[in-house]
């Protein structure tokens, strides 16, 4: 008989767009060919100039740039919002549910401190949140 997560009862999140998971500290925004085309398209670029422009190999992996203070390359301070949201990539689609940050109940009380929107809004389910951490995983 497999164990329940400890989160089998699900978890609150709401996002309070405060931007805080796009800006800060050094990091990596791991993108596929398709995410890539899809913001270019979003952008109305060329996928080639977007490349150029937002996109840096990390090894064998794409990353999108960071501008010098760490944040993401595509979120406005301005208007507390990402410019291409509709198309944003998934490690940011699925955000909060990594499995770092569901590990353990202490593990997501520790995001929850960083992220207000954290055990507020909408209550997601087990399967739901797994989903989440599968997509990462592709």
């Amino acid at each position: 008989m497999a164990t329940q997560p400890w989160y089998q009862d699900g978890l609150r999140f709401g996002c309070r767009q405060c931007g805080r998971c796009c800006i800060g500290e050094p990091g990596y925004v791991w993108v596929n060919e398709d995410e890539i085309t899809a913001m270019a398209t979003r952008l109305g670029l060329n996928r080639g100039v977007f490349v150029a422009n937002f996109v840096r190999n990390v090894g064998a992996r794409k990353s999108l740039v960071e501008l010098p203070d760490g944040d993401c390359i595509f979120f406005d301070r301005e208007i507390k919002g990402c410019k291409v949201y509709e198309e944003r990539p998934v490690q940011c689609r699925t955000w909060p549910f990594w499995d770092s940050n569901i590990d353990t109940a202490n593990s997501w009380k520790k995001t929850a401190k960083f992220c207000p929107g954290c055990n507020k809004g909408e209550l997601h389910p087990v399967e739901e949140i797994e989903d989440k951490c599968k997509q990462r995983k592709v």
